[in-house]
């Protein structure tokens, strides 16, 4: 029995488009968690990701749309629905498991999760951390959603990719709040501030929610621009 393979045919036959397996190691050696014992009886994570629409992504212009929020809120609920039956499928095999939600915030002060999807993803090999801090996977750039499954069950950990950023500037060029600052990471980000001004892009995420028919700290300028994610339209 192989059950990363089985875990990565289950949850691509569940809606996913893109499955990987994280060590959580590293997490544990000082990487921010919430609470700070998330992590003790779980080795690996499971990350996964959604294809959001191309054509609703497209249509955002400097603010994001109506339709896009609705997308997203439907997404996650699709990304919370696979989780939910995967820690499902885990426990089944005896094994223990939980799913941290899309877009779940435990820390309303620093915008912080139970764990960072992105991180988890990056270590899972499903992209890199592109200058936006958004993954960047090969197959949509950063047009996709992610969440999270920890478990106990020994499964083969990806590798990460990667950062194939480069000189590209068009996040950095396009975003609304200018909190992008062009600065490029071989890796991964020691914190968010080397990346962005986190409060510019805050008080934009802000703004934006206040939009009629929006409702959601969201924005897609920066998903719509990335060389990557348009690859994927053809």
């Amino acid at each position: 029995m192989n059950l990363t393979l089985d875990i990565k045919t289950f949850c691509k036959s569940s809606g996913a488009d893109l499955v990987g397996i994280a060590d959580l190691e590293p997490f544990k050696q000082g990487w921010t968690v919430l609470p700070q014992n998330l992590l003790e009886p779980y080795t690996r994570a499971i990350s996964i990701a959604m294809h959001v629409n191309n054509d609703i992504i497209s249509a955002i212009s400097d603010v994001p749309t109506p339709e896009y929020a609705q997308h997203y809120r439907s997404v996650n609920a699709s990304l919370d629905k696979i989780t939910s039956q995967l820690v499902q499928w885990i426990i089944d095999k005896g094994f223990n498991a939980k799913a941290i939600q899309a877009s779940h915030i435990v820390d309303e002060n620093n915008l912080l999760g139970n764990i960072s999807h992105k991180a988890v993803a990056r270590m899972a090999g499903i992209g890199w951390q592109g200058k936006s801090l958004l993954i960047i996977s090969p197959e949509y750039g950063p047009r996709i959603r992610l969440a999270t499954v920890i478990t106990n069950m020994p499964l083969e950990a990806d590798q990460p990719l990667k950062n194939r950023c480069g000189r590209c500037m068009e996040c950095a060029k396009a975003c609304p709040a200018s909190a992008i600052k062009n600065v490029s990471t071989e890796s991964h980000y020691e914190s968010r501030d080397e990346a962005i001004h986190l409060d510019k892009c805050h008080g934009k995420l802000c703004e934006f929610k206040a939009r009629p028919g929006v409702d959601a700290l969201i924005c897609g300028v920066c998903i719509k621009v990335c060389p990557f994610g348009k690859k994927s339209r053809l």
